[in-house]
């Protein structure tokens, strides 16, 4: 069982930056890879990034690619979001998300794949 916690989520103006972290529990957590996905109004969850078990690997939806980066601490249990250059449309409940795999170096970015989804945090863009 893993339970993961986010944090960081807020208000702020597009351009401007936010950090997302998210802690797991548990003694396992480099069996996991870890994403981030995000749901706005009316829409979908979709999918932002991912980060493989070593932290090798990773993986952006192309909306975000050069503006977002995933980071791992598995000394910590945590994974990050740095999201810079934000926009409005980044406007979403962001999800932390854990799968587990055998497979140091890939990354996982359906939600099919995920074992265990944090609670979210609210990440507002304003214009």
């Amino acid at each position: 069982q893993v339970q993961l916690v986010e944090s960081g989520g807020g208000l702020v103006q597009a351009g401007g930056s936010l950090r997302l972290s998210c802690a797991a529990s548990g003694r396992t957590f480099s069996t996991y890879a870890m994403g981030w996905f995000r749901q706005a109004p009316g829409k979908e969850r979709e999918f932002v990034a991912a980060i493989s078990r070593s932290g090798s690997s990773t993986d952006y939806a192309d909306s975000v690619k050069g503006r977002f980066t995933i980071s791992r601490d598995n000394a910590k249990n945590t994974v990050h979001l740095q999201m810079n250059s934000l926009k409005p449309e980044d406007t979403a409940v962001y999800y932390c998300a854990a799968a587990f795999t055998a497979y140091s170096g890939r990354t996982y970015y359906t939600e099919g794949s995920q074992d265990y989804w944090g609670q979210g945090t609210q990440v507002t863009v304003s214009s």
